[in-house]
């Protein structure tokens, strides 16, 4: 029998609201007062910056970040920098992966394979690159991750870019990673996501990766 895994999609909100929201479920979901649960958002204009990461990846003076209502966030996930902004998918896993499976890497892994599969319902060929955490085509990155663990539950996520504002992108160095571009689902087919469906898509791909019994909230 599968574990139940929660799908809570909450629309357009504020990066640190939804940091709130998860911290929330984090507490809740290690003394197992509820399932896994999967968020589901998009953010305003944010650029945050990881454990690994430092404001000399911003290209831009605090009078542009104003100027286009950019906020900046230094957070507790592992990585660089990454932009979160309208356009893109975010998800937000709340796993126990000590009734998944208690590795890490793998579940970095595993984050890339859903997203690769995803990908291929649009006939998106992905991959990986070495030495580099996230989804690519070719030397352009699609989707970011970036987690946080605490007690063996997962926090913080991944990205992917459907059609986001491309311009914003060039205000940072994305991830640290100098020789690289960014891409987009919308860019890459000539055509329009349907965002509900894939998000429908998207939750399937995670459900059957981790063997999970997604329920809408």
């Amino acid at each position: 029998m599968k574990t139940v895994c929660n799908v809570l999609d909450i629309g357009l909100k504020d990066y640190m609201e939804v940091y709130d929201i998860q911290k929330k479920l984090l507490a809740e979901r290690i003394r197992d007062k509820i399932p896994d649960t999967l968020i589901l958002t998009e953010h305003f204009p944010t650029f945050t910056i990881g454990r690994k990461g430092g404001r000399e990846n911003i290209l831009v003076s605090n009078e542009v970040l104003k100027k286009n209502g950019i906020n900046v966030y230094e957070v507790d996930r592992g990585g660089d920098i990454t932009y979160h902004g309208p356009g893109q998918i975010v998800g937000y896993p709340i796993i126990n992966l000590a009734e998944w499976n208690k590795d890490i890497h793998l579940y970095l892994r595993s984050l890339e394979e859903v997203i690769i599969r995803f990908l291929s319902h649009f006939k998106i060929m992905a991959g990986r690159i070495s030495d580099y955490t996230g989804v690519w085509i070719g030397n352009e990155k699609i989707a970011a991750i970036g987690i946080g663990v605490s007690k063996w539950t997962t926090f913080h996520g991944f990205c992917i870019n459907i059609n986001p504002n491309k311009e914003h992108f060039r205000m940072i160095t994305p991830c640290g990673i100098r020789d690289k571009k960014v891409t987009s689902l919308d860019g890459l087919t000539g055509e329009t996501t349907d965002t509900e469906y894939a998000k429908h898509v998207l939750v399937a791909e995670f459900g059957d990766r981790f063997n999970r019994d997604m329920k809408y909230a």
